[in-house]
């Protein structure tokens, strides 16, 4: 058996168990809360680890990792509880505090880059990954909270989708270039076909979804425009992630699961499309 064919079934295997892992943990409530807290601090360690390779750079990874794990999961006690928002969040801002001044004693090379480092990992990977739970936990009265695990698991089926589509039709048909001096395999033509294989998914999502007495709160144009929302701002958080390899020096963000890179790689997509599909649904509310 040839490395290249061997290559490939390493790669199919753990892209099924991967996505069955995703799909089973997303359909119940307290799964997807572990299932994401879980992923939520595996990236975060990966990426402190890459930083951490920068001359003059020293983040604290344990408390990083930690502080991002707890920012998700005080995200999500909001979304489940009616907790009073402030508190629960007085733990994690004692520890950016601590982050922010433990740098005037450790007489690192460069504190100023370590402090970016920090809050970007909080910001970059923290911050969108908690917004799962918004798209999870929809409080419908004051104190009454439902669970909707269509919107988070639309959101990668559209990603998944997307990249299928992209690789099929940038294979066959790409010839201009989308974003060359950060990523030279992506062409306009796999984009464009990927987009267009995401729109009529999100139209059969919508159309089953509305089928029945409790029809769902998108409408079908409103689960295409989500469709759309997640076609631009996963191909961006994926062109983001590799500028943000291109600046490290890296070709794959780690090597925990075989075949796929790291979590990096595997959520890079994600990082920017869960966010804006949060903003994206809260700006409908508006102006219905």
């Amino acid at each position: 058996m040839s490395d290249k064919l061997k290559n490939l079934i390493v790669r199919a295997v753990t892209g099924v168990f991967f996505v069955t892992v995703m799909v089973l943990g997303i359909l119940h409530p307290h799964a997807l809360i572990a299932l994401f807290a879980l992923i939520t601090g595996l990236s975060i360690w990966e990426y402190t680890g890459l930083v951490n390779n920068i001359k003059g750079v020293k983040v604290n990874r344990f408390i990083s990792t930690i502080i991002g794990v707890y920012f998700f999961l005080a995200v999500a006690g909001l979304r489940l509880t009616p907790v009073e928002g402030f508190v629960v969040f007085v733990p994690y801002i004692l520890s950016i505090l601590y982050l922010l001044i433990s740098e005037l004693y450790l007489k690192n090379e460069n504190p100023i880059n370590s402090w970016a480092y920090t809050m970007l990992g909080q910001m970059y990977i923290a911050m969108p990954f908690s917004m799962i739970n918004v798209l999870a936990f929809q409080q419908v009265k004051p104190g009454q909270v439902t669970f909707d695990y269509l919107l988070p698991l639309s959101i990668f089926i559209f990603l998944w989708t997307n990249d299928t589509g992209a690789y099929l039709c940038g294979s066959l048909l790409g010839k201009h270039k989308l974003f060359p001096r950060i990523s030279p395999k992506k062409s306009w033509e796999g984009s464009i076909g990927g987009g267009i294989l995401v729109l009529i998914v999100a139209g059969v999502i919508g159309y089953f979804a509305n089928i029945g007495a409790t029809p769902h709160m998108l409408s079908i144009p409103g689960w295409v425009g989500l469709g759309l929302v997640v076609v631009f701002f996963g191909t961006w958080g994926d062109l983001v992630e590799s500028l943000l390899k291109r600046t490290l020096g890296v070709k794959d963000s780690g090597n925990i699961l075989p075949g796929h890179g790291g979590m990096l790689d595997r959520f890079d997509s994600s990082l920017l499309a869960i966010p804006a599909a949060v903003v994206y649904l809260y700006t409908l509310t508006l102006f219905n």
